[in-house]
């Protein structure tokens, strides 16, 4: 229940609640919801002759007796705690006891060399050199050696686990008629791309994980910036391969054949682009083209790794030929594609994927050999990387 004693709110100011007209103070109406009236005269009423005389005071605390004076004792007057003494109880005295003696006694090199550690940390919050026996610090040195990136290119353990075995991949179902059956195509070939370069990619010493499968409209912004109607792979995320899918839609009213070879060669290539990612390869063929000496040098190597992609989709292709069937009419498409999907195709005509006959090369020789190790465009001579 709200206390009826309670000052009211300007109870200190003249003319508020507590006090008449004259400024002489009376006693609380419960109830009372008066206006608080200004302290200085409102415009146009009468003004005094000298300053404002101020009835009460707002300087000192309330006389005794006042509804106020218990609030203004408690606010500036407390009274003071008084200190309890805890007892502890015997058994808890005992134990801290006990634990200071096994501190001060057969624990006392443990405790010290924790206090040393934390005291070093403070003053030195990396650490310390650590020292040898005898007080010599030790020297800092790597645990590891640094593969250069030529031996990584050009002699990766990728090229000596021999042919891809097949995973019995056969061709999705799905036809390129919509975004949706593109995206469903997609996932059901990138779960047999994952079987197949899991085991080789494991078996060479490096870890796998699967790449993120972007499907995207032309001019949609994704992980992997504002796409254009080309598959693409990056690495955000761990990896994605970006497919477009409206170009193949468009391609197939016209021939059917060829866009279901270009829709899994497309992403057989990007895929290519994730293996050499996951294995060394892209990183150290991307380190040597920004040193390479000349343009013509850096398109060079930036051709030998596009090609080598080329070349490792078409092993894929190549171990599952017995499921996934490139023949009749898709063979004859997929003869078409490999001769005429080079650099002379490009709007740019940037030269580093290759000339179409050097595509031609190299996916060929994929496809025949089913083997990652034929597929090393790193020690090829330079007229077959043209």
């Amino acid at each position: 229940m709200p206390d009826n004693d309670a000052p009211k709110p300007g109870h200190f100011l003249p003319g508020g609640a507590g006090a008449d007209s004259s400024g002489v103070r009376k006693p609380v109406v419960p109830g009372d919801s008066t206006p608080l009236t200004a302290p200085t005269p409102r415009l146009g009423g009468s003004t005094p002759a000298g300053p404002p005389q101020l009835s009460g005071s707002r300087l000192g605390p309330p006389p005794p007796g006042d509804p106020a004076a218990g609030a203004f004792k408690a606010r500036y007057q407390p009274e003071p705690i008084p200190f309890v003494e805890k007892k502890r109880s015997k058994v808890l005295v005992a134990a801290i006891v006990a634990g200071v003696v096994l501190v001060a006694g057969a624990g006392v090199a443990g405790a010290t060399k924790l206090l040393s550690k934390y005291d070093d940390f403070v003053a030195n919050p990396i650490g310390t050199t650590p020292s040898l026996p005898g007080g010599t610090p030790s020297k800092s040195e790597p645990t590891g050696t640094p593969t250069p990136d030529p031996v990584v290119e050009k002699e990766n353990k990728l090229y000596a686990n021999g042919r891809l075995a097949s995973v019995r991949c056969k061709e999705p179902a799905f036809r390129p008629t919509s975004k949706e059956n593109v995206r469903s195509y997609y996932e059901v070939l990138l779960k047999c791309l994952n079987q197949s370069w899991k085991p080789v990619v494991e078996k060479a010493g490096f870890t796998f994980h699967e790449p993120r499968l972007i499907i995207f409209d032309e001019g949609e912004e994704t992980a992997c910036g504002v796409q254009k109607l080309v598959a693409s792979y990056c690495d955000a995320e761990g990896g994605a391969v970006t497919m477009p899918w409206q170009d193949l839609v468009e391609s197939y009213e016209k021939n059917k054949a060829l866009a279901r070879i270009d829709e899994p060669d497309a992403l057989g290539y990007v895929y290519a682009v994730h293996v050499q990612k996951l294995t060394g390869i892209f990183d150290a063929s991307d380190n040597l083209s920004d040193t390479a000496p000349t343009d013509g040098a850096r398109l060079e190597h930036q051709r030998r790794q596009a090609l080598q992609a080329t070349c490792l989709a078409g092993a894929f292709f190549g171990a599952e030929k017995a499921t996934f069937p490139i023949q009749g009419e898709l063979l004859k498409q997929w003869q078409w594609r490999s001769r005429n999907d080079g650099d002379e195709q490009s709007e740019d005509k940037v030269r580093d994927h290759g000339s179409r006959k050097s595509a031609e090369l190299w996916r060929t020789r994929g496809f025949s050999t089913a083997d990652p190790g034929s597929c090393n465009t790193f020690v090829a001579a330079a007229d077959k990387v043209g």
